[in-house]
Parts: C-alpha cells; structure tokens; sequence
C-alpha cells in the first residue's frame, strides 16, 4: 500500500509538494451542547479556550464527523442532536480547501429522514464515505485515548482501522463486511439453521475479508514503523505489532494460502461444534520503545502518551508525504499533562507537519509560544457559546 520510507529529520519540513486540506469554516446546527453557529477560520492552528463543560471536545466532534467514520466518540446519530431541541436532526457543514479547490462537505440526519441514519455530501450532493475520504481525512487525540496501550484489543483494533481508513477508504467496507458475515455465521450456527453449502459459502466470502483486512492493517503498520522508527521532534520512536492467527499465516505462506487455511479450519471447527472462528476481529496490536524496547503497556502514563502522539504524528507525516495532503489534527486537552519541552516539540511537530491543527484546552498560558487562532467558548444553561468578537457570527 505505501511504499517509501524517507524519514524527515527533526526541524525538517515535510511539505513534499502537498496540498493543505483546511477548514476555512464550520458551521453547526443543533449539535450537542450547541444551537446555530459558524465559525470562519483564517489560520493554520485553532485554539479552543473554555471552561470545562463549554463545547470545546463537541466542536472537535463535528470536525471528526465530516471524514469517514463514526467520530472521536463513536456515538450514535440519535445520540447527537441538542437535548432540548426536541427534534432529531442535527447537521455539520464546512467550507474545506484541497487539492487547490473549495469544496463544502456536510453530514448530519434530516427530520424527515426514515430513522437517524445519518448522510454525507459533497457541495449538496450525497455521497459515500470513501469518497469523502479520497479527499480529507482527520486524526485526532483525545484524553480517552492516553489509556489506549492498556484499554481493550477491540479499542487497539478500532484505532488502527481508523489509520488504515486514511489511506484506504474501502477498508471501512471490507471491515463491515466482514463483521456483518461473522454475526450471520455465528447466528446460524447458534439457531441450528444453514446448511452446509450455505454455511461454507459464507466461510469462504469470510476468508477472502479476513485476509484483506489483514494485510492492509499490516502494511499500513510496516509503514508506520518505518516512519516512527527513530523519533520525531524528542519523542520516542516506536515499534507496532500485530498479533493474531491470520497474521500468523500470511507471514509463512501467501494470501491464497491463508484463505484456504481460513476456509479449512473453519470446516473442522463447524463440523466439531464448535462456532467460534479466530480471524481479525480477534487480532491485538501492541507498541514498544524502538529504541529500547520497552513494552507500552508497562511504561509509565507520560511515556505512553509520547509513544501515542508518536504515532500520530508519523501517520500524519505519511499523508503529508504520500497523499501530499496531511490530515486535519484535532488534539483535544493534549498538552494538560505535557511538561513545557514536550509542548514545544509538539508545537514545533505539528508545524512541521504542514497541515491545519486544532488545539483545545481550558488555560491559555499552556500554549505559550503556539500562534494560533483563539476560539473562546462559554456554555449557559446547557447551550454552548462562541464568544470571542471576531469568530462570533
């Protein structure tokens, strides 16, 4: 899938002819904590300010919504709309420059839809998610995520499918695919119904996704050690793996071998009863140090936070150099907990970057040297505001 490996030393730019992806505005409307708004966007770094409660990770929400996927939260669409509106829908909107022309993308549910599914669309026009995301794409970090190296395998596997998605939207159909086929296999089975050709039919369609969503999870992360290997900007270097049975057997055999092996163990595993199936939604990827080798999940919390920005910040260098846009970065309450040095360097990465970065955070006097364009927030009753004079429209 990737291919080249140029590292960028620190203090290097990586803008290798690329063409910035921003936002130059957002709009909401009954998001939320927050009724009708816009926002016009005249700089590289947005800073959002405000109290705790105030709006600032729902703004960075709705930015995560526009690309594909569910959103730094992963919420339903009903879950969505502002409470006291008492209407279902809700709508995100923003005016997006790339690849040197404006586009406005949007998403949100219509009252008058057929239940809160929610749509996608490009200059009114609606479109498929992979389509959006051969355009923008938006990586974030939230403080839910600091725990990531300790958290769930299925929180480790939806972080990395959602870097693979940046590279290569069809990921997201190949993995709703296969999870679709996984629980209509385990359903059959459970009930006693399907026949054997059915059932093997659905096994071998079972395959033929397994080992593709496999083997784009791991080149991606061949890509990302190759990128992260040596630091960035004082953060450390990191090592990713990817451990489960189909990895397993796409490291000593091909991908048409693999899915016979999937298909054969599949069989024997039906046929003796047993309905359980090893297969990616049972695969784990861990981290390490790559300069000492030190385990991520046995490193203190600061250490981890800095492998995690770590690998952030070179998958958004991989954009930046092989798609020649870098994504949108949303770091939500990141720097709280970084001492000043490792917030200098982050501000000095995300430069070097080349793309448009929104930070939030509650003081101001934690961004001391970032030039970026404040964004003040205040929420009353339950309603988010944006006061600052010159974004307030």
């Amino acid at each position: 899938m990737l291919t080249d490996t140029t590292q960028a030393a620190p203090g290097d730019q990586v803008q290798t002819g690329q063409v910035h992806t921003e936002l130059a505005s957002l709009a909401i409307q009954n998001f939320r904590n927050y009724d009708n708004y816009r926002i016009d966007i005249s700089a590289p770094k947005v800073l959002l300010l405000g109290a705790n409660g105030a709006g600032k990770t729902n703004l960075m929400e709705a930015i995560s919504l526009l690309a594909p996927g569910r959103g730094l939260r992963r919420a339903k669409s009903e879950h969505l709309p502002r409470l006291s509106a008492g209407t279902p829908d809700w709508a995100v909107s923003a005016k997006v420059t790339s690849r040197g022309e404006t586009v406005t993308l949007g998403t949100g549910v219509r009252a008058d839809m057929d239940g809160p599914r929610r749509v996608m669309r490009r200059d009114g026009e609606t479109v498929s998610q992979s389509e959006i995301g051969r355009m923008f794409s938006v990586s974030w970090l939230t403080p839910r995520m600091d725990g990531i190296f300790l958290d769930s395998p299925g929180a480790r596997r939806r972080f990395l499918d959602r870097l693979v998605i940046a590279f290569d939207p069809a990921h997201i159909g190949r993995t709703s695919r296969y999870e679709k086929m996984l629980r209509e296999r385990t359903t059959l089975l459970a009930e006693g119904r399907g026949d054997p050709a059915w059932l093997a039919a659905i096994e071998a369609s079972l395959a033929e996704s397994a080992i593709a969503v496999t083997a784009a999870r791991q080149a991606l992360i061949s890509d990302l050690n190759a990128e992260a290997a040596n630091g960035w900007f004082g953060f450390p270097g990191v090592a990713l793996q990817l451990d489960g049975r189909v990895e397993g057997w796409l490291a000593d055999s091909t991908a048409l071998d693999a899915e016979d092996r999937f298909i054969a163990e599949a069989r024997t595993r039906r046929e003796a009863g047993d309905a359980g199936l090893d297969g990616p939604h049972a695969s784990d990827m861990s981290a390490s140090n790559s300069q000492t080798g030190a385990a991520a999940n046995l490193a203190s919390t600061g250490q981890q936070k800095a492998l995690l920005i770590a690998v952030v910040l070179a998958h958004a260098r991989l954009q930046a150099r092989r798609l020649k846009r870098p994504p949108v970065l949303l770091l939500d309450d990141v720097v709280a907990h970084l001492d000043m040095s490792r917030r200098g360097a982050l501000f000095d990465a995300v430069d070097a970057v080349g793309g448009q970065t929104w930070f939030s955070g509650t003081d101001e006097d934690d961004f001391t040297g970032l030039e970026a364009q404040p964004v003040r927030l205040h929420a009353e009753d339950g309603v988010a505001r944006i006061i600052s004079p010159e974004d307030d429209q």
